[in-house]
């Protein structure tokens, strides 16, 4: 009996090794959640939700202005009470009217277009930072949000161009042919803008102050692409650097504003136009559009965390 009491205790067996993470969970199915998706896959999904898209942007652009008494009016208002300020200090002041015709028309032609361009990059910076409690809600392409902002300025921009084509009556400019160059122009300028939107989505979900910065950048893009001044008259009468020139004639905002100019004015003629403008207009489209989905694909998995 004391033999048995005094015999040393069963050695412990030793544990179990724990289960690799990743080989349980390809054994039961499991996904990483919101994991991105393959490319292809993401743009399929993107499609799914262009009824969403659409709504979104549609909603956003009635709510703008639900505030205002004059509702939808401002709409068209502010761009035209931005062109009217800077006819003032420009065309007035400055004394720029005289060395462009139809100058009124070729000011708020500009102002229209370059303001599509502004609000659009505007409306990307704060897309994710601003629909946070979206995004950490519902799961679905964040894509989604910076090109619903861009349609949303879109919709804005179809607005003021009719009072556009007012202006352009009312100034003696009549509708011709290349009226129909328009749609393929906001077509292009549009893949541009949502491009840019996409880019500047992914870089205020991390950087925030890029927000408070990017007025800054804007206005100093819009001084250089021509919106209140003739780059053309501006590059003959002055003996600038050549590569001054070429920046100037290249950026893509004083670009998408020549030609709707083009396509507007029947005074503003096609040696106005910078050599190329359409191959540069498709080529700044495509590299804006593509390369910005790209660059806002690669980071899915990131938005709305941290």
């Amino acid at each position: 009996m004391s033999q048995v009491l005094d015999a040393p205790p069963a050695p412990p067996r030793p544990a179990a090794a724990a289960p690799d993470p990743a080989e349980l969970a390809a054994r039961h199915g499991l996904t990483v959640s919101g994991a991105r998706p393959t490319l292809p896959a993401y743009v399929r999904q993107l499609w799914q939700r262009r009824h969403f898209i659409t709504a979104f942007a549609t909603a956003k652009l009635t709510a703008q202005y639900s505030q205002a008494k004059l509702g939808q009016v401002w709409q068209v208002m502010t761009p035209l009470l931005n062109a009217a300020v800077y006819y003032f200090i420009f065309g007035v002041l400055m004394d720029t009217k005289h060395d462009v015709p139809d100058y009124v028309p070729f000011l708020v032609t500009g102002v229209f277009v370059f303001t599509f361009t502004q609000s659009s990059v505007m409306a990307g910076t704060r897309a994710i930072a601003g629909s946070l409690g979206l995004v950490r809600a519902l799961h679905f392409p964040r894509a989604a949000l910076p090109v619903s902002y861009s349609l949303q300025q879109l919709q804005q921009l179809l607005f003021s161009m009719g009072a556009l084509v007012v202006i352009l009556l009312c100034f003696g400019v009549p509708p011709t042919l290349s009226w129909l160059l328009v749609p393929p122009v906001l077509a292009l300028q549009f893949t541009f803008n949502t491009g840019l939107a996409l880019v500047m989505a992914r870089l205020g979900s991390r950087t925030p102050d890029i927000a408070q910065l990017m007025p800054f950048v804007l206005r100093t893009w819009m001084y250089v692409s021509g919106v209140m001044w003739s780059i053309d008259a501006v590059l003959k009468d002055q003996h600038l650097p050549h590569a001054l020139q070429v920046l100037l004639e290249c950026n893509p905002a004083a670009i998408y504003i020549d030609l709707m100019r083009f396509a507007l004015i029947d005074s503003f003629h096609a040696d106005q136009l910078p050599h190329h403008v359409w191959a540069w207009a498709v080529g700044w489209a495509l590299l804006a559009g593509v390369g910005g989905f790209i660059y806002f694909w690669k980071a899915e998995e990131t938005y709305g965390r941290g």
